[in-house]
């Protein structure tokens, strides 16, 4: 079947769901209110700029989540669905996903963003695969540290050729549609690219190689 491949964040989602979920914690006062919104907004920064440290912003962002266990999370995260990221789902992204849905097409997330935020995110749009960066779990808690090869940038590229190594799905006729720059490597994998409200850089690119810039907001 058709592969249609989706980023999360400022594509499906109309913002950031890492962004989102840092000043969620922060608005909460569950983390120190201006030391960690300073650095949530630097590496959010440094990913629109394409030079985010995957590694060293993992180490920041986990952190919160090594300090609490998995039902505490999981109840903070059913609070951060209802009041942040439901409003961000548009109408508009819904009936692109049901678009490809009606086709019979193979749906999946590719993200960066860790899959304790992403994984609740995807089932409320129906989607069945998601590829994502993982956090490392010990003794049944969250660690700092990346679990296996981050779903950031290229590292996109190896994990899903990972996923299609245990899978009957090719990449002939497959979508993916993105925001962002650092998706530059998959979308010059697929055979139909869409940048979605893009950055400068993709959109850029996107009208030189002709490739169909949408809007979902």
């Amino acid at each position: 079947m058709t592969l249609a491949l989706f980023d999360l964040d400022n594509t499906l989602l109309s913002s950031d769901s890492d962004y989102e979920w840092g000043q969620f914690l922060v608005n909460k006062g569950l983390v120190e209110r201006d030391q960690y919104a300073t650095a949530n907004q630097y590496f959010y920064d440094q990913y629109k700029q394409g030079v985010l440290d995957i590694h060293e912003f993992a180490a920041f962002s986990f952190k919160p989540l090594s300090e609490r266990s998995m039902a505490e999370l999981a109840e903070l995260h059913r609070e951060f669905m209802a009041s942040i990221i439901q409003p961000l789902i548009t109408n508009t992204a819904r009936h692109l996903v049901e678009k490809h849905r009606s086709q019979g097409h193979t749906l999946m997330v590719i993200t960066a963003t860790n899959s304790f935020i992403t994984r609740p995110i995807v089932e409320a749009f129906g989607i069945p695969h998601l590829l994502a960066t993982e956090p490392k779990i010990v003794d049944g808690r969250y660690t700092c540290e990346i679990d296996g090869i981050p779903c950031f940038q290229a590292g996109k590229v190896t994990r899903l050729q990972h996923w299609l190594e245990t899978s009957t799905e090719t990449l002939s006729s497959s979508y993916f549609y993105s925001d962002s720059r650092n998706d530059l490597p998959l979308l010059e994998m697929v055979d139909n690219p869409v940048a979605v409200d893009p950055d400068d850089m993709l959109k850029a690119t996107a009208l030189a190689n002709g490739w169909p810039v949408i809007s979902l907001r």
